[in-house]
């Protein structure tokens, strides 16, 4: 067993025009004036990170760890959520997917791929040079537009997109494999890794292969009424990072695990700010120091009632009081007794 790392914060949310959110060094003193740890630092935002220039250049890597370091604080890991997202789009998500790539590249589907694996890779190398070991990030989807089979699905579709998004996949994960870096997919409703099934359907495409990890996320699966708990048991020597956020289900006679096109508020799977949904937060910290993960718990805070800043100063120390020291020695120690060979063969009577 191992302790947990924390509290950690992913930025993404907290990013702003206004001070303190619109700097790394800013908003670096603020969380850490919260009470966070670490940081997980989204890649597309270059106030925060130039991504290019770090995949590039050990020296750069070394000031932004130590700019970091300096206010008491640790990157848990970088995140390619957006540039993953774009490395796979049925067209019919074109034009809204659009607004995660640069400008030039709006409208070109074809050239808009290929620069989201560079970017992808690009953060692998990143995070080699800053001594990282996780990274984040999403799957991208051909299928989800098929999810509901209606009309049904002709036989061997599923397989063949699985393919396809294997054959995009699998240099990428080569190239973090020679940095010595996981990516962890964040198993996400609109991408086809959205539950386990669909995740070993592309680790069987990928060879299962030894960087195809995940990242753990509760509420996306209080949202699908997925049973988390025993999702740990599952895939727990694939966890590899972690996010600390909740959610709810509450469902009525109108609005069920769809959501009736409802905004956030009203549908009956909402993500709440850690402690206000109903994430079994104790069963996981228990569950993931029972099987051995030493990763970063990073709140990832997304919330349709509280404010993002009431739910910044709650977040570190919800985590805080939730990570477990593991211990070092069995309870009952002291009822203990000197073993050899003999007092053994003598309990056995033989």
């Amino acid at each position: 067993m191992k302790t947990i790392k924390g509290p950690g914060i992913f930025l993404a949310q907290f990013m702003g025009d206004e001070a303190p959110y619109n700097s790394l060094e800013s908003i670096c003193q603020w969380v850490a004036s919260l009470g966070y740890k670490g940081v997980q630092i989204p890649t597309w935002d270059k106030r925060l990170i130039d991504l290019d220039l770090a995949a590039e250049s050990q020296t750069y890597c070394d000031e932004l760890k130590g700019k970091i370091n300096s206010f008491g604080m640790e990157i848990t890991e970088l995140s390619t959520h957006l540039q993953g997202q774009l490395v796979a789009v049925h067209p019919a998500y074109d034009l809204m997917f659009d607004n995660f790539a640069p400008d030039e590249l709006k409208g070109k589907p074809k050239e808009r791929t290929e620069w989201a694996k560079i970017q992808v890779k690009n953060a692998g190398k990143a995070s080699q040079r800053l001594g990282l070991k996780s990274h984040a990030t999403f799957s991208g989807a051909l299928l989800w537009h098929t999810m509901n089979p209606w009309p049904q699905r002709p036989p061997g579709l599923v397989d063949l997109g699985f393919q396809e998004l294997a054959d995009r996949w699998l240099p990428i994960l080569n190239h973090f494999d020679a940095c010595g870096v996981d990516v962890c997919y964040e198993v996400h409703p609109g991408e086809d890794l959205h539950d386990g099934l669909s995740y070993e359907r592309f680790l069987e495409k990928v060879n299962n292969h030894p960087r195809a990890c995940l990242l753990f996320d509760p509420s996306h699966f209080v949202l699908q009424q997925l049973d988390y708990l025993q999702y740990i048991d599952f895939y727990h020597d694939r966890i590899r990072a972690f996010h600390v956020k909740d959610a709810e289900f509450n469902s009525t006679g109108k609005c069920g695990v769809y959501g009736g096109y409802a905004d956030w508020k009203d549908r009956a799977g909402r993500f709440r700010s850690p402690g206000d949904g109903q994430v079994d937060f104790k069963g996981i910290f228990s569950k993931l120091s029972q099987y051995g993960y030493d990763g970063w718990a990073v709140m990832e805070w997304e919330c349709c009632i509280k404010s993002a800043t009431q739910g910044a100063r709650e977040g570190a120390p919800f985590i805080q009081n939730r990570i477990i020291e593991v211990t070092e020695k069995a309870f009952d120690d002291f009822a203990g007794t000197a073993v050899d060979e003999e007092f053994l063969r003598k309990i056995l009577g033989i």
